[in-house]
């Protein structure tokens, strides 16, 4: 085989590993004020039964831009969001806890 073909052979993976752009950056920008979850204004939803309409409901009375439902037994990622409301129900989708993040 000609040395000329397994020398581009070998960089053609390299020049894809290339980029000419500059690199976007990963953190994200902050939510501004006005969807700033809001939890005190949604404790009185404890107790109710969780259905899509009652979310909605919690979300706009929060001010959180974002729903998260938090089932029994399920694993939930750590990380806080000041824009987020978490709704935790249990087996008879009685909502247990209204918490932003």
């Amino acid at each position: 085989m000609d040395i000329r073909m397994l020398a581009i052979a070998a960089i053609l993976p390299l020049a894809a590993c290339s980029s000419s752009e500059t690199p976007v950056e990963s953190t994200p920008t902050p939510p501004s004020a006005e969807a700033t979850c809001k939890a005190d204004a949604v404790q009185s939803y404890i107790g109710q039964t969780a259905t899509p309409d009652l979310g909605g409901a919690i979300l706009k009375a929060s001010g959180a831009r974002t729903l998260r439902w938090g089932p029994p037994r399920s694993a939930m990622t750590m990380d806080y969001r000041v824009d987020r409301v978490n709704v935790m129900y249990d087996d008879a989708y009685k909502i247990t806890q209204v918490t932003c993040g």
